[in-house]
């Protein structure tokens, strides 16, 4: 028999799970109290629970410095994860750094813009949740680029690559 329609009888696809209901992060001001956040633009930027991803958060703390040209009172928040010591980053003063955030979906939901590598827990969280993201899958890195090529078929997220991209151009 045709896999496709056997399994589409036999079986009920539910997507993916997550541990949340969305709806009940829709009000971004509400979670940004919440979370201790003020009314300032807010940029969160993650590399999810690996320490491969170090340049990338140094590269969004070049392009802060930047962007603060422009918008004096953005604020960079930079989850280094489980992994990675917030010590170990070349980043500037007015950057904030954090370790690891149980429930990091909740601060995706009170940002304005996340910029995070190419996994599939937060890119899927932070298109559930209807915010803006920029994503840095791993090069060469086959389920990375699985989650990229399910995102773009959802017209998710800004896909970039690390190797070209600048902190002039990232800033942009």
């Amino acid at each position: 028999p045709n896999r496709r329609d056997f399994a589409k009888t036999m079986y009920t696809f539910i997507g993916y799970v997550f541990p949340f209901d969305v709806a009940a992060y829709k009000n971004r001001q509400e979670i940004r109290k919440k979370l201790g956040y003020d009314d300032r633009p807010l940029v969160i930027g993650s590399i999810g629970g690996t320490a491969i991803g170090k340049e990338l958060l140094e590269l969004c703390g070049e392009a802060f410095t930047l962007v603060k040209q422009k918008i004096p009172d953005l604020r960079l928040v930079l989850v280094t994860g489980p992994r990675l010591s917030a010590d170990s980053l070349r980043l500037p003063k007015d950057v904030e750094v954090k370790g690891f955030i149980p429930r990091l979906y909740e601060h995706f939901a009170a940002c304005d813009l996340a910029i995070v590598q190419g996994g599939a827990t937060s890119t899927f969280e932070l298109t559930a949740l209807r915010r803006p993201f920029l994503y840095f899958p791993i090069e060469g890195h086959c389920e990375q680029a699985n989650v990229a090529r399910i995102l773009t078929q959802h017209g998710a997220g800004i896909r970039l690559s690390h190797s070209q991209t600048t902190s002039g151009f990232l800033a942009e």
